[in-house]
């Protein structure tokens, strides 16, 4: 058992490298510009992974079209996954917007305010 958990933890250190890799140098779509992979999530039996990305802006529109860009470029790089990874089988790719980044600023800047009072 810990050999599958150590096994799925690896995978998803591989994705995560392999995705922000072809982030910055495959991919030309310029919706996606400034995305960064900030974690995945690989089921036990690897057949789909969660994604998790952040974005620089804070803007809804930007989010959004980097949104529709890796839903635009999830085919693309599910295919150079599956030439870069030694695996079975490329798991399905969902991309989800990871909020834990901006809720980190936003307590962060309560935090500021409480001792500027």
């Amino acid at each position: 058992m810990a050999q599958q958990n150590f096994r799925v933890g690896r995978l998803e250190q591989e994705i995560q490298r392999e995705i922000n890799d072809l982030l910055l140098k495959r991919i030309r779509d310029p919706r996606i510009e400034g995305v960064t992979v900030t974690g995945v999530e690989v089921t036990g039996d690897l057949q789909q992974a969660k994604i998790f990305y952040s974005v620089l802006s804070e803007l809804a529109s930007v989010n959004k079209k980097a949104a529709e860009g890796l839903d635009a470029a999830t085919g693309l790089i599910r295919k150079e996954l599956g030439s870069r990874l030694r695996i079975y089988k490329t798991p399905e790719l969902k991309f989800v917007k990871d909020e834990s980044v901006q809720y980190g600023n936003k307590i962060d800047d309560l935090i500021r305010q409480l001792h500027q009072d």
